[in-house]
Order: C-alpha cells, then sequence, then structure tokens
C-alpha cells in the first residue's frame, strides 16, 4: 500500500520545501538534538522540530533552555517550536531563534499539561482565540523566517475552535498550521478524530499538517488520503524506534517498505543516541571531543539519567530483555551502557527480533 513517489517538494513552507510529508513531532524531553540526527539518518523526515521552549524561560536567559535550541546542519529544515502567553515575551524568543538558525518558528498552542497550561500558555490559548491571534501577529512582525503553529482541536468538546483560529492565524501570516485531532482535555486518552483535519482542510490555503494516531506507513497513507492533508506528524511511535519512522516514510513517498531492524541494529543505535546525547550535554561537537572536556565526568551521568526512558525501548522486544531492561535505568556512564547492552547482545548472538 503506497501512494505516487513524490517528484517535487511534498510542500512549501512559505519559501523553504519540504522533501517528503513525513513531520517529526515536538516532543518534550525526547526531541533534543540526539534523537532527531538519530531520526534524520534513520528516517530522513521532511521536517523536524525541537522540543518546545519556554519564552519566558528564554527571556531570562536559562542556559539549560538555550541548549534546546542548538542545531546541527545535517538536520535542516528545521523549526523551533515555543511557547508562552505573553505576545512581547514570544516575539523576543522567536528573533532568539531565528539567530539560534531555526529555518521556522513555531508555536505551540496544543500543549495540555496543567503546569503549561495554568501560565496561559499553549493549549490555554485556544481559550482566548484574540489573545492567540495577538501573539501569532506579534510573532510574525518579529522574524523573517516563516512562523508555523500547532493546535489541538479546541480546549474541550464543547467547542471545535480550530477552525475558527486557524483562518485568523492564517490571516495573521502564519505559513503552516498542525492539527493534533483530540481536544487539550484529552490529552493522550480515546482515539484521535482524523474527519476534525479534514474540516480544517476546507478552511485553509497555507499547509496543513495531521497529527494523531499515526504508527504504522498504513496509517500515514490513510490519514494523508482521507483528510487531504499535506504531511503526516508523528511523534510517540518514533521514541526509540526511528525505523517507524523510515517505515512511515517509505509509505508516504511510495518506496520499498525497510525490513524491521535486527537486534545488532537496535543495540549500535542506542549507543549511537547515547554518544551523540552525551555530546550534546557537554556542547562538543562528538563523543570523542567530549571524553576530553573538564566538565565531562559532571556532563556524562546527566546525558545517560536523560535517556533512561529511551534506552530500554531499543530492546523491549528481544526475548529475555527484561532483566537487561530493568538494568538500564541504574547505569550512568556510557562504559557501564555499553558493556550491559554487549553482554546483552553477545547472549542473544545477534538475534534478530
Amino acid at each position: 500500500m503506497s501512494i505516487s513517489t513524490q517528484a517535487k517538494p511534498a510542500f512549501m513552507v512559505r519559501d523553504i520545501p519540504i522533501a517528503n510529508p513525513l513531520v517529526l513531532a515536538p516532543m518534550e524531553d525526547v526531541s533534543n538534538l540526539a534523537f532527531r540526527l538519530i531520526c534524520k539518518r534513520t528516517a530522513n523526515p521532511g521536517l523536524m522540530f525541537t522540543e518546545f521552549v519556554s519564552a519566558m524561560a528564554i527571556h531570562y536567559n536559562a542556559k539549560k533552555t538555550l541548549k534546546k535550541m542548538k542545531i546541527h546542519p545535517d538536520e535542516r529544515p528545521l523549526g523551533i517550536q515555543i511557547f508562552g502567553g505573553d505576545p512581547e515575551i514570544m516575539a523576543e524568543t522567536a528573533k532568539v531563534s531565528e539567530e539560534m538558525g531555526a529555518d521556522i518558528v513555531d508555536i505551540n498552542m496544543g500543549c495540555w499539561v496543567p503546569k503549561v497550561c495554568r501560565t496561559g500558555s499553549g493549549a490555554a490559548l485556544l481559550k482566548d482565540p484574540d489573545h492567540a491571534e495577538r501573539i501569532v501577529k506579534s510573532v510574525v512582525n518579529a522574524v523573517k523566517v516563516p512562523v508555523t503553529v500547532k493546535v489541538r482541536a479546541g480546549w474541550d468538546y464543547s467547542l471545535f475552535a480550530a477552525p475558527e483560529l486557524a483562518k485568523r492565524f492564517q490571516g495573521a501570516g502564519a505559513q503552516m498550521l498542525t492539527l493534533h485531532a483530540r481536544f487539550a482535555k484529552q490529552g493522550f486518552e480515546g482515539q484521535a478524530d482524523w474527519e476534525l483535519i479534514t474540516k480544517l482542510r476546507d478552511v485553509l490555503t497555507i499547509p496543513l499538517i495531521g497529527n494523531g494516531d499515526v504508527k504504522t506507513p498504513e496509517d500515514a497513507i490513510r490519514m494523508k488520503s482521507e483528510t487531504g492533508c499535506d504531511g503526516v506528524m508523528v511523534g510517540r511511535a518514533a521514541i526509540s524506534n526511528p525505523w517507524a519512522l523510515a517505515r512511515i516514510q517509505a509509505g508516504l513517498t511510495g518506496q520499498p517498505i525497510p525490513a524491521e531492524p535486527t537486534l545488532d541494529q537496535r543495540i549500535e543505535t542506542a549507543l549511537e543516541h547515547a554518544r551523540l546525547m552525551i555530546a550534546h550535554e557537554c556542547e562538543a561537537d562528538s563523543f570523542e571531543e567530549a571524553q576530553t572536556l573538564a566538565h565531562f565526568a559532571e556532563q556524562e551521568p546527566r546525558a545517560i539519567r536523560a535517556l533512561r526512558g529511551q534506552l530500554p525501548l531499543y530492546i523491549k522486544a528481544a526475548p529475555g530483555s527484561s532483566v537487561v531492561r530493568g538494568k538500564l535505568s541504574g547505569v550512568s556512564t556510557y562504559n557501564e551502557l555499553e558493556s550491559l547492552l554487549r553482554d546483552f547482545q553477545n547472549s542473544q548472538h545477534g538475534e534478530q527480533i
């Protein structure tokens, strides 16, 4: 099952060509530089986004948040996603994003997490269309790069707010809109209603990206066919599984669907992910360079701890992996990680998952 191969860009975000319809979602504590590079090298999404960046944190020059905005040349085109409730501070953060090299600035109006919404940010903006529109205008006027917006269908089931908001945002200068086809009150519960994407398609002339419950090539092809969206955003299905992205990308572009990875491939990718994450935390160009830095001993365990939720997923389907996955939560250095995974690999004799 596939659609015809794209002979030209899948779509344009103003003047930026997006080579294929696969879009990697921004995911907090997941979509860091290391993860994005793994995904780009394995699946080559047409467009990717950073973790969301707090405008207020950037306003106060928070070093940890600034690190989220670091961009590698190999991952372009890349959007930096920002969130906040103050138009002026959002504009200020958009300028910083542009200075950091963002190809696109994306405004988060979809995050439903209470600690974000309590600040009047994320999906809370869906309850105040006038204020949401002011934020989009402020950001558009602040930068030269294209501005895009990601939204939920609305705050709750009482109002499908996305069509009105989408028209306002398009009028304010937004160059693309992404719809996660759930209401904010749902979180990730229930099933995404793709019909909402179809309804939004009818009111927009800018590119529309569909998001929600895409796990397989067949899901992606069906979403694109049924809704008329220009691109398909994938999030949770990609965590520690860039091969799922590769399969989806192949389906969307009419290419042969790649085989599932072997255990060896999964382990090598997990180790590469860890090396990239350590380099990122050390602000080095490579793992080898990171090892020479004075702060390596401090940053190495921080990087490994940041991956504790992801590394076990690389080997989740392997027979006998449950004990190893439990031990992975206790490692704090790359050498410990590599030793544990190599021992497991040797015990499995490179058996395919």
